[in-house]
């Protein structure tokens, strides 16, 4: 059995590479190649070409600069995938190349089967993209629960995995108590991300040291790559002391150990929804790419967890309204104000119970399976 598996982040890797195991457990006869990470290259060791660093961008202007590279991997992925034929091919996330990788080996010609893992978000933005989604794809395989009515109203049949957070929350559950002081800023896992939103949390650092005396920083870094970008903008800023702060891959022991945080809007919010972390969701890009999701998006909240919630429920810093200050005040809010910080750990706890049970990457293994066999 021959599938092609496509991620272009360092989430959808994590996911792609989950999927891949149970897949292998299954089926050990299994050949995986196609795009991705490190940790799907580990779990498959050849056949995979790991391109998440820099394909991981976000934002229309940043994109548009990397138009040359992204037509490049198009034309080759296309090219590959009909030459080997694999029996299916399997997108995960990253919906702005995927879905066009799905629409262009259609018209090629591939009779194999297309399936969607992690499905993009099209219920915020362009729902007429649906109908097209509906008539390339076999197969959506999706980690929220809303999702499933939503994309088979459209003809298209999808499967309600669970998320996987759930599992991996128990086994990255630590015991100990959260640190009071300690704030743990999560400034993202792409470059771009980063060099917006640091120099914000830095800021908001000095702030709260003159409020809250007694506070203490963490700056959580994806790799070593970004660890050297953080540590870069901290002495452009004039905070040098800031790269003591810094922490590579310890994300899931730092969203346990903070008493709060800042989280870059993305999977890590609801991952830190998952861990209990009270937090307050951060997110700013360039203008003229925020303009232009402002004219396509068509929900209140860009954060899951208030989103499955129909909610405000952790405070959304967003664009115009995220600045060191806006970002510092809401920090020594959630620090002293135990009661609110309570409650905003309770509802984190009930939101996150609509995630699904265990067990989330062997089931989209076996839709899988059974769309392919």
């Amino acid at each position: 059995m021959h599938l092609h598996f496509i991620a272009g982040e360092i989430s959808g890797d994590t996911h792609a590479a989950g999927l891949i195991r149970e897949l292998r457990l299954l089926r050990p006869d299994l050949r995986v190649t196609g795009l991705g990470g490190p940790k799907m290259q580990a779990e498959v060791r050849e056949g995979i070409h790991d391109w998440v660093q820099k394909a991981g961008v976000v934002g229309l202007w940043e994109v548009l600069k990397m138009y040359g590279f992204f037509k490049e991997k198009m034309d080759q992925s296309v090219s590959q995938i009909l030459k080997e034929r694999p029996m299916a091919v399997v997108l995960v996330d990253y919906p702005g190349f995927n879905l066009r990788l799905a629409k262009a080996l259609r018209e090629r010609g591939y009779c194999g089967k297309l399936i969607y893992y992690i499905s993009p978000q099209v219920w915020a933005w362009k729902k007429g993209r649906v109908k097209i989604m509906a008539k390339v794809l076999d197969l959506m395989i999706c980690i929220f629960p809303f999702e499933q009515e939503f994309y088979e109203k459209s003809g298209l049949p999808t499967v309600f995995g669970g998320h996987p957070m759930v599992d991996r929350v128990l086994t990255l559950r630590r015991e100990g108590n959260r640190e009071p002081g300690l704030v743990g800023w999560f400034p993202g896992s792409r470059r771009n991300e980063v060099k917006k939103l640091l120099p914000i949390l830095l800021g908001a650092s000095q702030l709260l040291r003159q409020t809250v005396p007694d506070t203490r920083f963490v700056i959580s870094a994806a790799n070593e790559t970004l660890a050297a970008v953080m540590q870069d903008i901290a002495d452009q800023v004039g905070m040098p002391e800031a790269k003591g702060w810094i922490e590579v891959g310890t994300v899931y022991d730092l969203m346990q150990r903070c008493q709060v945080g800042a989280v870059a809007s993305g999977t890590a919010t609801l991952e830190a929804a998952c861990l209990g972390l009270p937090y307050a969701l951060i997110y700013q890009v360039n203008p003229l790419t925020y303009l232009a999701a402002k004219m396509v998006v068509r929900i209140e909240r860009i954060g899951i967890v208030n989103i499955l919630a129909k909610r405000d429920v952790v405070k959304e810093l967003v664009q115009g309204d995220l600045y060191s200050e806006s970002l510092a005040q809401e920090m020594q809010s959630l620090l002293t104000d135990h009661e609110r910080r309570q409650q905003l750990e309770q509802e984190l706890a009930t939101v996150t119970a609509m995630l699904g049970r265990p067990g989330a990457y062997r089931r989209a293994a076996q839709a899988v399976l059974h769309s392919v066999v």
